[in-house]
């Protein structure tokens, strides 16, 4: 499912996807619309712009992941946008956004995305205040915040897998920081 409101740029990705073989795609022009799809239609995944009317990507998100009436909260969501901050990138990340892309979207930026989310899907977790995929894609080992990943020796939240040390997919990579 595509889901932005400019339609040129639903144009430019569904040509994108089309690129690399995707061909079964429904398109809506915001948020409100995608649900309303979503509860007829089981999207395989849904790549939707952050900034739309009435209802924006990040909205879509939770709604996706939190509402009762969600068919499928664990839905990839990749969320496309021109807004780079770095408060637009964590407000997705928190909303359960699955991978995030700045514009200019290229093939091969959105390949990538789309290859994370099909062959290195990350674990979801669920707190009291977050349901979504696993927010953090690495270890640091100069973390220095409390330590919440079962590999602590804490219950819940799930655990995250090793990640590939040639996965470009991250968050800060997003923000270029």
């Amino acid at each position: 499912m595509l889901v932005d409101d400019n339609r040129h740029m639903r144009a430019i990705i569904m040509t994108l996807l089309d690129v690399v073989g995707v061909t079964q795609i429904r398109e809506v022009a915001d948020g409100g619309q995608a649900m309303e799809m979503l509860r007829d239609w089981p999207a395989d995944l849904a790549i939707v712009d952050f900034q739309m009317q009435p209802v924006d990507g990040v909205e879509f998100t939770r709604m996706v992941r939190t509402s009762p009436n969600s068919r499928n909260p664990y839905l990839p969501i990749i969320m496309i946008t021109g807004h780079s901050q770095r408060s637009r990138v964590e407000e997705a990340r928190d909303a359960g956004v699955t991978e995030f892309l700045v514009k200019p979207v290229t093939a091969g930026s959105l390949l990538n995305r789309l290859q994370a989310v099909i062959y290195k899907p990350r674990p979801f977790v669920r707190t009291a205040t977050y349901f979504g995929p696993d927010r953090r894609r690495r270890d640091d080992p100069n973390y220095a915040g409390p330590k919440r990943r079962a590999t602590d020796g804490m219950a819940k939240p799930t655990t995250l897998s090793a990640p590939d040390p040639e996965d470009d997919i991250l968050w800060d990579d997003a923000v270029g920081t």
